[in-house]
């Protein structure tokens, strides 16, 4: 499937709506209803290839509860009844796209670093049942630095108990090249840890975005690194259902960040399977004849 213009236009902003969005996903196959917790643009990482512009002051300083269920409530109606899909730009989209996907904690931010984060898992999930949509998955969109906090616990119970999905980032096999890639003061193990913790109670995917720095991608050894950092999550026993590879398909935060080549991903693809036996799938970034759908 060719790229869509609407995959590079991931936007946190639809009509007057400041913390629920619609978004056509390449890795969900359709429209995904983002939530958007860090309307503040604050993060605990920094990462290179980040589409979110941290230059500017933010309009929208904090989460108002009552409103984003409010804006959640009236844009799974419109999905649902398919309206959303009468106009633009989501109207001239393929039909066979034109479905909703998940609802998507993700955002200017990392989701998890919300102090209700929680609270706000059990209202959305009260909301999609609320439409009859019991079955419509909820993915967490993290970098998994929070997980061994009690309160993100408690709120990835309730995700799992709500057809939830836990999308880890891992972008890295070594420190040296996670702290090129990310830029924070979390340490990877820490990281490698908390993905660990949250694979070993329910099965996990693995989101993993890689790139080209300076015009180079990752050179064998650390892709290798990679695939040996899935391996200890696999031995040490937790369970990973997926490893999306992936590329940038908007634009970076680094003007020295680039996607990789459609054969690079389809290589870097070919090694994780079969370096680790998992399911693996590869989608394609902002190159000419990009193919994908994340």
């Amino acid at each position: 499937m060719q790229i869509h213009p609407l995959h590079q236009q991931h936007g946190r902003h639809y009509q007057a709506n400041r913390f629920v969005y619609p978004v056509l996903s390449r890795r969900s196959g359709g429209i995904s209803i983002g939530i958007n917790l860090n309307p503040d643009k604050v993060c605990n990482f920094d990462c290179i290839y980040c589409q979110v512009d941290r230059t500017s002051q933010a309009e929208t300083r904090f989460v108002e509860t009552a409103a984003l269920l409010e804006e959640l409530d009236s844009l799974l109606e419109l999905a649902r009844s398919g309206e959303l899909f009468s106009d633009e730009p989501f109207a001239s989209i393929p039909a066979e796209l034109q479905q909703l996907s998940d609802i998507a904690f993700s955002g200017d931010g990392e989701p998890t670093s919300h102090r209700n984060f929680a609270e706000i898992v059990a209202a959305c999930a009260a909301a999609k049942d609320s439409h009859g949509l019991a079955d419509l998955p909820m993915v967490l969109i993290t970098n998994a630095s929070m997980f061994h906090r009690p309160h993100i616990q408690q709120g990835l119970e309730i995700l799992a108990a709500h057809q939830g999905q836990i999308w880890a980032k891992l972008d890295a096999g070594s420190e040296q090249y996670y702290q090129l890639i990310e830029r924070t003061p979390i340490p990877f193990q820490q990281v490698l840890d908390n993905i660990l913790l949250a694979a070993r109670q329910w099965p996990i995917v693995i989101q993993a975005l890689f790139m080209e720095v300076q015009g180079q991608p990752p050179d064998a050894n650390e892709q290798q690194a990679f695939c040996d950092r899935l391996n200890e999550v696999i031995q040490q026993g937790g369970t990973i259902s997926l490893v999306q590879v992936y590329t940038v398909a908007r634009p970076p935060a680094e003007s020295y960040v680039g996607p990789l080549s459609n054969q690079a991903v389809d290589e870097l693809v070919q090694r994780v399977i079969d370096s680790t036996g998992l399911t693996a799938r590869g989608f394609y970034g902002s190159l000419p004849g990009g193919e994908g759908s994340p």
